[in-house]
């Protein structure tokens, strides 16, 4: 894997002046040159012809040569590298913003280190225990080694995108939709979570490319289409048994304090056959899903 190295080059401010200054130079000696031919018309016609093409040649030749040393000056923007290459070999990065000056024989790739974002395509994915949802994630990145995005990988944008997608396919694989245990993991419920799985997940799978993933999170989340009404009605079930639990559980832990505090209060006396009564009376109203309606014993208390 290639590895980023830092390159500085000359201020592009310095050279500039040397670099006017010899463009004036050849295009002045240019002219002197063709000047010259009226100076060698009184010779003989070899020499009238022949010194001054090689003049003219040779000036020709010296602007040539300035204009090629005019192509090593390149600028760069804030958060911006370019990436040097001399005839296929790496010659380091550049990240410095401002005027520079380097070989004209330099191939300069520029490749943005800003942070940059993305929604992915919603994707329809089978979840852990096999239901079929539909999913999105944003994911924030950027650039951090620019030898391994420009080298090891063809297109390191494109490389980002389709890694990205693997990567919430095979983390909605790993978990269910929704669940009701409070300690169980879920795509629906447990949102910070999937949060930091899927950004390691990712850097992992885009360390290869030189990119560092700031943040990834699921900005979609549904049942598939064909299966959002069965699974509506079967949250509904499991909320509902969820719930029926809860109260009577609830229901059971007051009826016990009741008892317990007529027993210590010593308040009423009960045989096992009113104690059994009482509780389920006490259960029919705690549990019950409609008001109460008391019926009121004017007789004794055993008739």
């Amino acid at each position: 894997m290639a590895s980023e190295f830092d390159r500085v080059p000359k201020s592009g401010w310095a050279v500039l002046p040397l670099q006017i200054l010899a463009s004036i130079g050849v295009i002045a000696g240019l002219v002197w040159s063709i000047s010259l031919a009226t100076e060698y018309r009184g010779l003989p016609e070899e020499v009238s012809r022949l010194w001054p093409a090689m003049h003219i040649i040779l000036w020709v030749l010296g602007i040539l040569t300035v204009i090629t040393f005019w192509c090593g000056f390149f600028m760069l923007q804030p958060n911006t590298a370019a990436v040097l290459l001399l005839f296929g070999e790496y010659k380091g990065t550049v990240r410095k913003a401002g005027f520079h000056y380097a070989n004209p024989f330099y191939q300069k790739i520029k490749v943005s280190l800003r942070v940059r974002n993305f929604n992915s395509e919603k994707l329809k994915v089978n979840d852990a225990r096999g239901n079929p949802v539909d999913i999105a994630a944003i994911v924030v990145w950027r650039v951090q080694d620019t030898a391994r995005a420009v080298f090891d990988v063809d297109d390191y944008s494109n490389y980002v995108h389709i890694q990205s997608e693997s990567a919430v396919r095979h983390l909605a694989s790993r978990y269910p939709y929704d669940t009701l245990e409070e300690h169980e993991l879920s795509l629906r419920g447990s949102l910070d979570e999937i949060s930091h799985a899927l950004t390691e997940e990712l850097q992992e799978r885009l360390a290869k490319a030189g990119v560092v993933v700031e943040e990834a999170r699921l900005s979609h989340l549904a049942y598939a289409a064909e299966i959002a009404g069965a699974m509506l009605r079967r949250q509904q079930a499991e909320a509902i048994v969820a719930a029926r639990r809860r109260i009577v559980d609830g229901a059971v832990g007051m009826v016990q304090m009741a008892l317990e505090h007529l027993d210590k209060e010593k308040i009423v006396e009960l045989d096992t056959e009113r104690r059994a009564a009482m509780i389920s009376n006490l259960l029919v109203v705690l549990c019950g899903e409609q008001a109460a309606q008391p019926v009121v014993n004017a007789g004794s208390l055993y008739s």
